[in-house]
């Protein structure tokens, strides 16, 4: 699978993610769904980050592209950073869901109608191919929560990334968090 397709795979899980979370029977799966949610959309933000947006950077030779794409990336580990802080039953959840949809949404626009396709046409099939390998190997190694204030561009991104990942994990583990 190329990259553009594993990424558009991970869209439509969380499209999916946001559909459960309305259809949540109780404030315990509203808050199971939430947590995937935010495991799910850390990870990808980590991988766009850390190997997307680079690469994009050396295909499209056009920094204010990546750039922009990049922006879009704070305000949604902000909403995270929110949401992993709320508690089943919340009040504030169910507006930071909606929040969250809403620039999630964006995201996925900007990226499949402009972006992707960018890179579609100007990057070879195989550089597509390894970079989709690529990113589903860090998928496994990335930050399973939102760090908002981390560096959000290589290099110092790569000297950070691994080590949030490894602090999550253990968070994860410690307070039975689910995993995918």
């Amino acid at each position: 699978m190329d990259a553009t397709e594993l990424l558009r795979h991970d869209h439509r899980v969380v499209e999916q993610l946001f559909r459960d979370y309305r259809a949540a029977a109780s404030d315990a799966q509203r808050r199971g769904v939430v947590e995937i949610l935010v495991r799910e959309l850390s990870k990808h933000a980590a991988v766009e980050e850390v190997l997307l947006y680079p690469f994009a950077a050396k295909v499209l030779a056009d920094p204010r592209v990546v750039d922009r794409h990049l922006a879009g990336h704070r305000p949604i580990k902000e909403l995270l950073l929110e949401l992993d802080r709320c508690r089943a039953g919340d009040r504030a959840q169910d507006e930071l869901m909606e929040l969250l949809a809403s620039a999630v949404a964006r995201h996925v626009r900007d990226d499949e109608n402009e972006l992707m396709p960018l890179l579609c046409d100007r990057a070879d099939k195989q550089s597509l191919r390894e970079l989709g390998q690529e990113i589903d190997q860090g998928k496994q190694r990335a930050p399973t929560r939102p760090h908002p204030h981390a560096p959000e561009e290589p290099p110092p991104l790569a000297f950070v990334a691994p080590l949030a990942a490894s602090y999550d994990r253990l968070r994860d583990r410690m307070q039975g968090r689910p995993r995918t």
